[in-house]
């Protein structure tokens, strides 16, 4: 027979478990300046943000003062630090494509490495101590090295058989990309410099943000069509769980037993995560156009770029940022 004793104490433990992490909308920094935005990457060791604006990248501390601005891109997407080199790396997407690479210190600009036309998303992969990018007119991913010679140096190239937006790496030499126009995640072994896997994200579709559990063997794919979260197992490729988000999804992240979708609609989606299981935390209201995000994993909070919103142009346009608005919400936990 149950032990009486031993089923109130459960019981008890169930009813004094810790509640979800609520998350708030703590600041909003005011920065201004010229151009749109795209990707923010969080250096969590300095607290610095770098932030692409279409032509330049502004370097800024987590109150929003201007520590930098690295001119001289076309149509800049993201930025990649590897402070062991002591240089950061910006995709430039304009004309015919390029990483730009700076030094993280004084922002000076080293060189620019030549790549493919739409040259978009970028990380450090530390496993393979490799720069990683990809090209989505191009369908590829292309490789360097952190330590290339910034004037001479090139790209290796990997075809994907889709285009590519966002990816992550696993800490052993695999990287998952998502394929929007394939509604797929191919798996890249850079061992092999080859997809060896292609994974469906149904119940979504047009796969955009992705970030990743490394030790719970889950990638969290932001889909735009349908508008889901999507869990999925790494070990097996299957969608272990899904959940309905906003519109206009662009990021998702991953960060202390939650996932994260920001949706440019102006939600920001915060989900539990137990063995790769999504379950709703909160719907965080932010505003309309915070589609992207970075998080500093040293203070947990989670930085999310738009300005002030103008009508679209045209019947059936996209909303136009006003000029001058710029500014990044500061979500932070309760």
């Amino acid at each position: 027979m149950r032990n009486p004793i031993l089923a109130v104490l459960a019981a008890l433990l169930l009813c004094t478990a810790a509640p979800a992490q609520q998350w708030q909308v703590a600041r909003t920094l005011h920065i201004g300046g010229e151009g749109g935005w795209d990707y923010v990457t969080v250096d969590s060791q300095n607290h610095h943000l770098f932030v692409p604006r279409s032509t330049h990248t502004m370097v800024l501390d987590e109150d929003g003062k201007v520590l930098g601005d690295i001119p001289g891109q076309k149509h800049n997407h993201g930025v990649a630090i590897v402070p062991s080199v002591n240089r950061g790396f910006i995709t430039d997407g304009g004309g015919s494509g390029g990483i730009v690479i700076f030094d993280l210190k004084s922002y000076q600009i080293l060189g620019t490495i030549s790549t493919l036309p739409d040259t978009d998303g970028i990380i450090y992969d530390a496993h393979s101590n490799l720069v990683l990018a990809v090209s989505g007119d191009e369908s590829t991913l292309m490789t360097l090295k952190p330590d290339v010679d910034p004037k001479s140096g090139s790209v290796e190239k990997i075809a994907l058989g889709g285009k590519p937006e966002f990816f992550s790496t696993d800490g052993t030499g695999k990287v998952y990309v998502n394929l929007e126009d394939k509604d797929t995640v191919a798996v890249v072994d850079l061992a092999k410099k080859s997809v060896i896997a292609r994974w469906p994200v149904t119940p979504g579709g047009h796969p955009v943000g992705m970030s990743i559990d490394p030790a719970g063997h889950t990638i969290f794919v932001g889909c735009r069509n349908p508008q889901r979260l999507v869990a999925i197992n790494t070990q097996t490729g299957k969608v272990s769980s899904d959940l309905s988000i906003g519109a206009g999804v662009d990021a998702t992240i991953f960060s202390n037993h939650q996932a994260f979708a920001s949706t440019g609609d102006g939600n920001l989606t915060v989900a539990n995560v137990s063995s790769g299981k999504l379950t709703l935390d909160q719907t965080l209201k932010t505003a309309a156009g915070a589609r992207t995000m970075g998080i500093d994993t040293s203070n947990h909070r989670i930085f999310l770029p738009t300005a002030e919103m103008e009508p679209p142009a045209t019947a059936g346009g996209r909303p136009r940022p006003k000029a001058g608005t710029f500014m990044i919400l500061v979500a932070e936990p309760k």
